[in-house]
């Protein structure tokens, strides 16, 4: 298999370097990496993976547990996905808004 299509890519995500998130975002920031977490161990595990360490072939992962039980480096993984995505998101233009309860 060529490896020449790989070569040529070359990632390039908005800038959201100016976007700045106020406190009740990064606390929906903080809901919505958990919720990343969650989602993903649930497609994994329908997928018929569980927690073990990592072995792709024997379909284990350690991090298969409670998102709280994660460390904090790999929450991070999952926070800079939930904060890049709403600082895109308010970057193009929208806003959050939650509703009174």
């Amino acid at each position: 298999m060529s490896m020449d299509c790989y070569d040529e890519y070359v990632p390039k995500p908005l800038d959201t370097s100016g976007v700045e998130l106020s406190e009740e975002l990064l606390e929906l920031g903080e809901a919505l990496a958990k919720n990343v977490h969650e989602v993903w161990s649930a497609g994994r595990i329908a997928d018929g993976w569980v927690k073990g360490p990592r072995n792709d072939d024997l379909r284990q992962h350690p991090c298969l547990i409670p998102y709280e039980k994660l460390s904090e480096e790999e929450k991070d993984y999952d926070r800079r996905t939930s904060m890049e995505t709403l600082k895109f998101i308010i970057s193009k233009g929208y806003r959050i808004v939650k509703e009174e309860e």
